[in-house]
């Protein structure tokens, strides 16, 4: 199967002013205080990151390879649903110090972000994501190789209705910037069984 994208059905939300596009990747040099998060612990509300979506009506399993040259704290790369400012969710690996990473997720709904992380060696330099959706319900996977996928978690996005956009992104909360490439772009039939 091609995994040539169709960038006449992706759009930017906050588009980065270095990008490059290719018939097969997509490379995003961040910029500093980019970020989405919205209010839970530290009260702030951040939506200015770079994502490029693609907008579906469709139950889908959407993966992706992410690879990148982070280094400063929160420094982050990966997948995004997007559905307004308050609800959406990401999926990243993100830049804690020298030693750890972390390998986590963050779900908002109704303004409100949590964030769930596992600890993961930082000389990982890129990792496959799946994320499956069915309804409003949505699987997120991970993997090294891009075979093997292993569950991160399950979550619900309580607002959406039909359509939603789902594509990668990548931010420097902190950070001056460092550059992001995604290839491996695949949209299919939703792949989770049902339960």
């Amino acid at each position: 199967m091609s995994n040539k994208i169709d960038l006449t059905k992706w759009q930017w939300l906050h588009q980065p002013d270095r990008f490059e596009l290719t018939e097969t990747s997509v490379s995003i040099h961040t910029t500093t205080k980019t970020d989405f998060w919205q209010r839970t612990y530290y009260g702030f509300r951040v939506n200015n990151a770079p994502a490029l979506l693609t907008e579906t009506a469709e139950d889908f399993s959407f993966s992706v390879k992410a690879a990148f040259q982070y280094n400063k704290l929160y420094d982050q790369c990966g997948v995004l649903v997007y559905h307004d400012e308050e609800n959406w969710f990401k999926a990243s690996i993100e830049f804690e110090n020298a030693s750890i990473s972390r390998l986590g997720s963050v779900v908002t709904n109704l303004g409100y972000s949590d964030w769930a992380t596992t600890d993961i060696p930082t000389g990982l330099k890129s990792i496959h994501f799946r994320l499956s959706r069915r309804g409003n319900d949505f699987l997120i996977e991970q993997s090294k190789d891009g075979i093997t996928f292993t569950q991160m978690r399950i979550f619900h996005l309580h607002t959406i209705q039909t359509t939603i956009r789902v594509g990668v992104y990548a931010c420097s909360p902190v950070g001056p910037g460092f550059p992001a490439t995604f290839s491996a772009f695949k949209i299919e039939s939703c792949s989770w069984p049902k339960y």
